[in-house]
């Protein structure tokens, strides 16, 4: 009624709206750009940092469905690649899944066994070497600068004994701990195992499952994204494995050349530490350090250092550029970083997944900011085959993803024709 009678009496219908606007605009005005900016930012970030401590909240739970996840999805990556070889040549993805399940289990089953049998058979000789070691340093220390007692030393040890012994009961719960940490550890690998499978057979089904849930104006752009994150990870373990094959090969022959006990389980060691960028290397190769010190002597140990230093520049300078390329671009002091994080957060499973989560988040982001640009410049087509060709086990390419997907989602060409052709008319109207 009022609006009738405004537009017989041609008098417009005021509207409190104005005060309250002009009221906000004064507000903005008094509040310097600075702050305006920085307070945006502020309460963003911290949104980000909330959301980050609840997703961390909700693994830090759930460690036992989390680590065996990301071991799998690791395993997944390194062991894809060769399910596409055998699906190419024309054999079922189930049937190729199982074969290369088999085969890595059946290598890495042969592998253990070896090491355990070369350690125990260099046991009896690290046994000898290490009492003429002891000897050696009593000997410097009786006679050398120090001039130690026969009495003093035999008082250490008794001490050491004794130390033991009264700590005999958080030695045996210690033990206990350690049972249920392999009872742990067990369940943990049968549910690795079991993600694995699922994985290796119905990993692109998965996938799609999960992007249907994001909205579909930019469901293309997160599939591509997603894609490009695990071709990053697939080339980051291929590249770290080799690199761990490498590492483990030549510090191995120097060892050999030297004498050093348990060349075998020392490079074992070396190999599995590698998988841990940097600080994996450093840490193991102190190991093979310390095992030449105390069996070989000081000069061994020596030229042991000086092979893994020789060893880790050759990896740093040459192999990691060459393997990994730009496909996987990541500064060393975030690796570091990363890896410091990890460590501390998770311990030992922190430290192996911080990097590789790392890369993946890298490619993942760089794929969402930049994605428009790269398909203006005809990148994201190549990047897209890649990732079809690495990360689906049937092998598609992004175009059939995205038939496929509109196939599983029924209704949606239908409905995005009946809305845009409902516009269409309204238009004309």
């Amino acid at each position: 009624m009022d609006d009738d009678t405004a537009r017989t009496t041609g008098s417009p219908t005021p509207d409190p709206a104005p005060h309250a606007s002009s009221l906000d605009a004064d507000v903005a005005r008094s509040v310097p750009k600075g702050f305006r900016i920085a307070a945006a930012l502020s309460w963003r970030f911290l949104v980000i940092v909330a959301a980050l401590y609840v997703v961390g909240e909700v693994v830090g739970y759930l460690p036992v469905v989390v680590i065996p996840l990301s071991v799998a999805l690791l395993l997944a990556a390194l062991l894809i690649p060769a399910v596409h070889r055998l699906t190419r040549i024309g054999l079922p993805q189930p049937v190729s899944a199982v074969i290369v399940l088999i085969g890595g289990l059946g290598v890495v089953g042969g592998l253990l066994t070896f090491v355990i049998i070369q350690f125990t058979d260099g046991l009896p000789a690290l046994q000898q070497q290490v009492s003429q070691s002891l000897e050696q340093i009593e000997d410097w220390l009786i006679n050398g600068p120090l001039h130690l007692q026969q009495t003093q030393i035999q008082d250490a040890i008794n001490n050491g004994i004794g130390f033991i012994q009264e700590n005999q009961a958080a030695v045996t719960s210690s033990a206990l701990t350690t049972a249920g940490t392999i009872g742990t550890f067990l369940t943990g690998f049968l549910l690795t195992l079991f993600i694995l499978i699922f994985f290796l057979t119905s990993g692109n089904q998965i996938w799609t499952f999960l992007i249907r849930g994001v909205p579909r104006n930019v469901r293309d752009r997160v599939d591509l994204a997603g894609r490009r994150s695990f071709t990053s990870l697939i080339n980051y373990v291929r590249a770290t494995a080799a690199v761990a094959v490498v590492d483990a090969v030549l510090i191995g022959i120097g060892l050999w050349i030297i004498g050093v006990p348990l060349v075998v389980p020392l490079s074992t060691l070396i190999f599995l530490g590698a998988f841990v960028p940097i600080i994996g290397a450093v840490v193991t190769g102190a190991v093979a350090v310390l095992v030449a010190l105390v069996t070989n002597g000081f000069l061994a140990a020596v030229i042991v250092l000086a092979i893994v230093v020789g060893v880790m520049q050759v990896e740093g300078n040459v192999l990691q550029p060459l393997l990994l390329g730009r496909s996987v671009q990541l500064h060393p002091l975030a690796v570091v970083l990363a890896i410091t994080v990890g460590l501390t957060v998770a311990g030992i499973p922190g430290a192996l997944l911080a990097v590789p989560l790392l890369a993946v988040l890298n490619a993942g982001i760089q794929s969402l900011v930049h994605g428009e640009d790269a398909e203006r410049d005809g990148d994201s087509g190549a990047g897209t085959d890649a990732a079809g060709s690495e990360s689906d086990p049937d092998g598609p390419d992004h175009d059939d993803t995205d038939a496929a997907s509109r196939d599983a989602d029924p209704g949606t060409t239908n409905s995005d024709t009946t809305v845009t052709t409902g516009e269409s008319d309204r238009s004309e109207e």
